[in-house]
């Protein structure tokens, strides 16, 4: 959904299907947000990110005060603050629904693999990020972030995470997960979808205790719902078919433009091409804007904490 509000569309999420959030409107202060966090019951680590935004895009795990001044001291307008959510499986999960239809369909499953490295005894974390090709990719944003902590020898065997947001962009290897789609997971997903009014498309990112609670229901906190900018992520798998990924994004677009007829036959009118222009506009504007701004404040020392 791009350029629309984050937090607006977490808004229409049952409770207790998503963790705390709140949203900070430009300038904050940290008075306010003392108040505000302590009113929610959030607390460190938390997770900071604007309001609206793509791919992991100013996505930060944020451990204490000094370094959450630092964000919100940077960021140029609205942004959200979300309970860290510890759950170990962490997914994205595709769900449609024609608006005639009581029952809607699962198309896909990403299982997010977050990146980290393993340690050998002996050589150095920034050694272990040169020989892992994924990691190696981010060496430099991980160098900057973590100086300190790129002499350390990691034990053999032990792994250190070294990016806590599950986004492709940022390192995570997304997995197909497709193999746990079933009858009992759609009606799950049903249960979640239909109070959302408008709801018809898009994936749920969020993480759960295990997929056995996700079959029942239950200890799933969902952080973000994605809508018609969304991908099937299960086709990122390592050596998945490009000629099936494409077949599978097709068939999804086909999906989304029978939903889009439905719903303008109900009486919703088509965005019209002015308005998709200003709304890409706005968006292309905030993301400049941040973008220059973050390139220009030195990376806080304080940003040091890795899990």
């Amino acid at each position: 959904m791009l350029g629309e509000s984050k937090f607006s569309i977490l808004e229409k999420i049952a409770p207790e299907f998503k963790p705390a959030t709140i949203l900070v409107e430009a300038p904050a202060t940290r008075a306010v947000l003392e108040s505000r966090l302590k009113t929610a019951g959030i607390t460190f680590p938390l997770i900071a990110k604007p309001d609206i935004g793509e791919r992991g895009w100013l996505v930060e795990k944020i451990t204490n005060w000094a370094a959450l001044e630092d964000y919100f001291t940077q960021v140029q307008g609205n942004f959200i603050i979300q309970a860290f959510v510890d759950f170990p499986v962490e997914l994205g999960v595709f769900y449609y629904r024609f608006p005639s239809q009581k029952q809607g369909h699962i198309s896909s499953i990403v299982v997010k693999d977050f990146l980290k490295v393993k340690g050998d005894g002996h050589s150095t974390i920034l050694e272990l990020i040169e020989k892992y090709p994924r990691a190696r990719f981010q060496r430099v944003a991980l160098q900057e972030k973590h100086p300190h902590l790129m002499g350390e020898i990691l034990a053999d065997g032990k792994e250190l995470e070294l990016v806590p947001i599950g986004n492709h962009c940022k390192g995570t290897t997304f997995l197909n997960g497709n193999q746990w789609i079933n009858a009992q997971l759609v009606r799950v997903f049903d249960e979640i979808s239909r109070p959302i009014q408008g709801f018809y498309f898009g994936r749920f990112d969020l993480r759960c205790t295990s997929i056995e609670d996700l079959y029942a229901g239950q200890n799933i906190r969902i952080v973000e719902l994605n809508g018609a900018g969304a991908e099937p992520g299960h086709i990122y798998q390592p050596g998945f078919s490009i000629i099936e990924a494409y077949r599978v994004i097709f068939s999804h677009w086909r999906i989304m433009y029978q939903i889009s007829q439905l719903n303008n036959a109900a009486g919703n009118p088509y965005m019209t091409l002015r308005e998709g222009r200003a709304i890409f506009a706005d968006y292309q504007n905030f993301k400049q804007v941040n973008s220059v701004r973050r390139e220009t404040v030195a990376p806080t020392p304080l940003h040091t904490q890795l899990t």
